[in-house]
């Protein structure tokens, strides 16, 4: 069974993207705002450039979680902590409609006085209000590592024979029986 993470290992993968969304931003803007000096542009112009920048930003944050949580279930922040944004049932990534929902119930549990964070704190499956929302858990990512490279996408459990009380490791030559090739492909859990 996975272990659900807490509220300060969710909060320093956040920190990590936020720190990386706003290097991204502002250097943006930086360079926006260097090539805009060249240029005489009136004000109310420079201040809709702003308002369309800020839009922009706002949007690119959108994306960079829904593309990473659907992806992937990790975020760069994410992936640096060990954890990974899963649906609670099954277990599996979530698809790009319920990380967008995420994103939104994240908005929400922090207009309260990030109120919606602290339910991390006492539920015994970690869920916050976002992830109450999206029908999500945030789990240990390193529990699931080396099982297969299978990016998230489910444990993979390899099954080990012995034949003659060898443990057989390949797949047999071609005239092993089905049994044995049973046993030694990988198998979904």
């Amino acid at each position: 069974m996975s272990r659900y993470v807490g509220l300060v290992t969710r909060t320093l993968a956040f920190a990590v993207d936020a720190a990386l969304i706003s290097a991204v931003a502002w250097s943006t803007g930086a360079v926006v705002g260097l090539c805009l000096s060249f240029i005489g542009i009136p004000g109310d112009i420079k201040t809709l450039i702003a308002a369309i920048g800020t839009v922009l930003a706002a949007a690119g944050s959108i994306g960079y979680f829904v593309f990473f949580w659907s992806a992937r279930g990790q975020t760069p922040g994410d992936r640096m902590l060990g954890i990974r944004v899963v649906d609670a049932k099954t277990g599996e990534p979530i698809g790009g409609r319920r990380a967008l929902v995420r994103v939104g119930g994240v908005v929400l549990a922090a207009i309260p006085l990030c109120a919606g964070f602290l339910l991390i704190l006492v539920d015994r499956r970690r869920r916050g209000l976002q992830d109450r929302i999206a029908r999500t858990v945030v789990i240990d990512a390193r529990e699931d590592e080396g099982s297969d490279g299978n990016r998230g996408r489910g444990r993979v459990r390899e099954s080990r024979a012995e034949v003659g009380g060898e443990p057989v490791d390949a797949e047999p030559a071609g005239n092993g029986t089905l049994a044995q090739v049973r046993a030694v492909r990988r198998e979904r859990v």
